[in-house]
């Protein structure tokens, strides 16, 4: 079979009445389909099997537990100690300029319920640990005395709706709720801003708001904005009416707000980067789901101005998704294919370009990518951080793991990477979510690790 042909969709599976709760548990455990090897499907040409289609799909947690006396995992030549810890749910991480560092502490608004389906993803995202309070603020940390640990820590922005994406433009904070972008005064060194905002321009909120994430990135000269706003459905299961500019990169004016839909059909763009050296956007993209545990591969890809990347009808490139009717040949047959495959869903949700000089030569120039991990296959797949290389502006080489050991031998997770950020001196930060942690990456100690941040 060609690596990228498809076989006839394979007979239905685990005929299980979707609406029957009762017999749901029977229903996952009689969908045990493993998945094949996560390496055959990273890089540019990743194997895709024939899809299986499933009434009632099978669900695989990693519950979590504590991470007590143990950390994550690294290469040698690096270390990684908890820069700072008890925080609620950290999704995001951005560096300002002088060196603060902002948590953006936050949970998608409460889904309502309109299938047995919604009980079912409920259940399966407060038993993996994503149904923690939403606290919706941001937290600033600040080393004041160069040891490399915070130890100042404020509130910096509170009362927000579901945060997510970060940018700093000049003397303004632009914030990504989940239903807007909305503009805050900022002054260099200040611990909180006490200001109101401003709505810059209105984002695709709810009711269903099946992908709350807004991911936010500033063009190079600080004119735009681009903002991954994911899609209202796994499938377009809520009509496709739900999806009216979803799935979709927006590009926003930063002066009027005005905005246009700079790419479509990208299922969930939950991460923004522009490539330092040719500067162009580039996006990580969590795929759908339900169509097997090798498909569909998420992906790292450059972003095309008025590209189309598939979602709902085909996948990586001219692949049909049979559960979308009426199908739309005419965009399936422009559909771009993606650049990276990172395997089947691992979740990306952190992106970071690194142009560092803190961390090994090796890693300069290449891309960060945080693999939130899978709830939907066997073996579980992601749960870590891995390093992708680049050159010439494009990726080069096949992926590293880099940060492991969120995942245990018995299939607990201690933590789920999101968020990824450079700090001032070039280390790695990642936000778990899971373990209410920040973690920080650097070179190998030539001096003894300093105790967290409480």
């Amino acid at each position: 079979m060609n690596r990228r042909s498809i076989q006839r969709p394979a007979k239905l599976k685990c005929l299980a009445t979707a609406s029957a709760i009762a017999v749901a548990g029977l229903a996952l455990a009689s969908c045990d389909d493993a998945g094949g090897n996560p390496a055959m499907q990273v890089g540019a040409n990743p194997v895709l099997p024939a899809l299986q289609q499933y009434l009632l799909p099978p669900i695989r947690i990693a519950p979590p537990v504590p991470w007590g006396n143990d950390t994550p995992k690294v290469p040698p030549g690096l270390q990684i100690h908890a820069l700072a810890t008890g925080f609620e749910h950290p999704r995001s991480l951005y560096v300002l300029p002088n060196g603060d560092i902002l948590v953006v502490e936050s949970n998608g608004p409460k889904a309502p319920v309109f299938r047995p389906k919604d009980i079912i993803t409920a259940w399966v995202e407060t038993s993996a640990g994503a149904r923690a309070k939403a606290p919706n603020r941001i937290t600033l940390l600040r080393d004041t005395n160069g040891d490399g640990i915070p130890d100042e820590r404020t509130v910096f922005l509170d009362h927000l709706n579901s945060p997510f994406g970060v940018a700093l433009v000049g003397h303004f904070l632009y914030v990504a709720d989940t239903d807007a972008i909305v503009r805050y005064p900022y002054q260099d060194g200040e611990t909180a801003i006490t200001a109101p905002g401003v709505k810059l321009t209105d984002l695709p909120g709810g009711p269903i708001d099946h992908h709350w994430t807004k991911s936010l990135v500033a063009s190079p000269d600080g004119s735009k904005l681009y903002v991954g706003v994911g899609s209202n459905s796994n499938v377009t299961e809520n009509g496709i009416e739900a999806e009216h500019e979803r799935a979709a990169i927006w590009e926003v004016d930063i002066e009027t707000g005005a905005h246009r839909i700079y790419a479509s059909g990208v299922r969930n763009p939950t991460g923004l980067q522009f490539e330092p050296e040719t500067k162009k956007l580039w996006a990580i993209a969590n795929e759908r789901d339900e169509i097997g545990p090798d498909l569909v591969p998420d992906y790292l890809t450059s972003v095309q101005d008025g590209g189309f990347y598939g979602w709902p009808y085909s996948y990586y490139g001219q692949h049909l998704d049979p559960r979308v009717e009426p199908q739309r040949p005419d965009l399936v047959a422009r559909a771009i294919v993606p650049d990276y495959a990172l395997s089947s869903h691992v979740a990306p949700l952190g992106l970071a370009m690194y142009m560092g000089t803190e961390l090994p030569a090796s890693y300069r120039g290449g891309t960060f990518v945080s693999e939130h991990g899978s709830w939907d296959r066997t073996p579980l797949n992601g749960y870590k951080v891995v390093f992708v290389p680049f050159a010439n502006g494009k990726p080069s080489g096949v992926a590293q793991d880099v940060v492991t050991g969120f995942l245990d031998g018995d299939n607990h997770t201690h933590g789920r990477p999101v968020g990824l950020a450079v700090d001032r001196r070039g280390a790695l930060l990642i936000a778990d979510d899971v373990g209410n942690t920040v973690w920080r990456v650097s070179s190998a100690p030539t001096t003894p690790v300093p105790k967290p941040a409480q």
